[in-house]
């Protein structure tokens, strides 16, 4: 099995055409031959409320590396995003370690990899946060989005979304494993409001979860954030 994630950077003037495919996509990635799961998912601007409409992502969950393979090289969805696209970066990922639920189900739980002595990972969080809780949620993401701009290792780091306001997740790619749990175990505001969700249980339903990572194609903002680390 692989997991991938795409970045995607449309081209000026498709903004229509972006959103548009948020609503079809869905039912051609249903029918894509040896795909187990998937989500499209927007993004915002600084892991914020204000959203970016020209940077989407496709999460993918393969029942084989031929599978993703085939998709890539041939399906009329990829192509047409090729064609609306300035860039695309495409990461393959073995999960490490994955625990949570995402609509019911861990889509990572064919943990087949041992944890890496060096190289890059990426992290997933994502949660379904409480209609009522979604303030407190919010007003938190200004202080952890600044930290993660300045944590050491961070190589690329995106807020997502399926659902404007109560779905939302992040995505982060780090140097090394060593780089990331500095962040994650003894950055103060990380820690802060790791608490506060448990003590005030912002979220219905979350999943965390950490992958090696296998390869890099493709650019985000002109460049491979992981040029020369694999």
């Amino acid at each position: 099995m692989l997991t991938t994630l795409t970045l995607f950077t449309l081209l000026p003037g498709t903004t229509r055409w972006g959103l548009a495919r948020m609503g079809t996509a869905p039912r051609q990635l249903a029918r894509v031959p040896g795909l187990r799961f998937f989500k499209m998912l927007g993004s915002g601007y600084d892991f914020g409320l204000r959203p970016n409409f020209q940077r989407y992502a496709l999460l993918a969950v393969w029942e084989t590396p031929a599978a993703a393979e085939a998709f890539f090289a041939a399906h009329p969805l990829w192509h047409a995003y090729q064609a609306h696209c300035r860039e695309t970066w495409t990461l393959h990922l073995a999960p490490l370690k994955a625990h949570g639920r995402w609509d019911g189900q861990n889509p990572f739980d064919y943990l087949t990899e041992p944890a890496p002595a060096d190289g890059p990972v990426a992290v997933l969080t994502r949660a379904s946060i409480k209609l009522w809780k979604a303030p407190q949620f919010w007003r938190a993401v200004p202080a952890t989005s600044t930290a993660f701009a300045q944590a050491e290792g961070v190589r690329a780091a995106i807020g997502l979304g399926e659902i404007p306001i109560v779905r939302q997740a992040t995505f982060s790619v780090w140097k090394s494993a060593a780089s990331m749990q500095q962040y994650a175990y003894r950055g103060a505001a990380h820690k802060g409001v790791i608490q506060r969700t448990r003590q005030e249980q912002w979220y219905s339903e979350e999943l965390f979860a950490r992958f090696r990572v296998l390869s890099s194609r493709g650019t985000l903002d002109g460049q491979d954030p992981l040029a020369g680390l694999i």
